[in-house]
């Protein structure tokens, strides 16, 4: 068999990228597997590796041996995939940045129109904190491998300082500190981070900014979205969306929620313990996130 340094794969956008065991090693970690799963899944890889394999059967490969183990750990490496299972309409991914920051104690609006100085505009989430007010803007992709352009913080930023002389300037809100940012649950071209910077725009994506990214703080604040679960059916996830219940935080709080999709027994026992599994470390950590207040996307 060919050496790692000699196998190509190929990623969802097309490109091709040498096949890097570490790079995977770390992201089986960061799911929480032990070493010796780990290790396992490695060993499953390299025996099934050849070139211009794609790097979603990677995954898959990977995804399988975790679930075989443990549902939670499989829920938490699925992560990416499960944010481009929120929907092709982008509303439940709206919903789920607004979980976030509610989470984080702000106070949420969701799709509201707001008048600018020319025209009124559609706001995805205003969150306010005390004077904090942040304006943002959801980019969502269900497709791997596209890239949010410089295009999107050009018109954003047109649309923002419309808003920002007209209802940013509302005597009830002069107090208020006023932030513009995009969210996205892809990635930014380099364009775009560089106008972005240049115009106070804060960018939240995937993998940006290198601290605080969206996947760090769905992982630090353990808020994942309910398309993560291994052991509820799709159409049972689709009903919880259409509630707009977009957290597995929600199914932590509120248990008959999974039981009215009508699972019961063994089954519903199963579902909670993955659940709990997954956010168990959500209390604490939400706590410490908000007294250090360390996770900020880049200005």
């Amino acid at each position: 068999m060919k050496t790692e340094e000699t196998v190509y794969i190929t990623k969802a956008s097309g490109d091709r990228m040498p096949f890097s065991e570490d790079r995977l090693r770390k992201s089986l970690f960061r799911s929480g597997a032990a070493r010796e799963q780990v290790e396992r899944i490695l060993d499953e890889v390299r025996g099934q590796l050849f070139e211009g394999m794609p790097t979603k059967k990677i995954y898959k490969i990977a995804f399988a041996l975790l679930k075989e183990g443990s549902r939670h750990l499989a829920a938490r490496y699925h992560l990416k995939q499960a944010i481009m299972e929120l929907g092709p309409s982008g509303f439940p991914f709206e919903q789920y940045v607004a979980g976030i920051l509610q989470h984080q104690g702000y106070r949420i609006k969701t799709g509201q129109i707001v008048p600018g100085h020319c025209v009124n505009h559609e706001i995805d989430v205003i969150a306010e904190l005390n004077n904090d007010c942040i304006l943002i803007e959801c980019k969502y992709h269900n497709y791997q491998g596209i890239i949010t352009n410089v295009k999107i913080p050009l018109y954003i930023h047109a649309r923002f300082q419309d808003v920002q002389q007209e209802w940013c300037l509302h005597p009830s809100r002069k107090e208020k500190k006023f932030r513009f940012r995009i969210v996205t649950n892809t990635r930014f071209s380099e364009d775009a981070i560089r106008y972005a910077a240049c115009t106070g725009i804060e960018l939240l994506g995937w993998d940006f900014p290198m601290k605080g990214s969206l996947k760090e703080q769905i992982d630090t604040l353990a808020l994942y979205p309910i398309t993560c679960l291994t052991s509820i059916t799709k159409a049972e996830k689709q009903k919880l969306l259409d509630r707009k219940i977009v957290l597995c935080k929600s199914l932590l709080d509120n248990e008959k929620l999974v039981s009215n999709l009508g699972v019961r027994g063994t089954r519903l026992a199963v579902v909670l313990n993955e659940v709990k599994q997954l956010c168990h470390d959500l209390n604490t950590v939400t706590e410490k996130h908000r007294k250090n207040n360390s996770l900020k996307p880049a200005p």
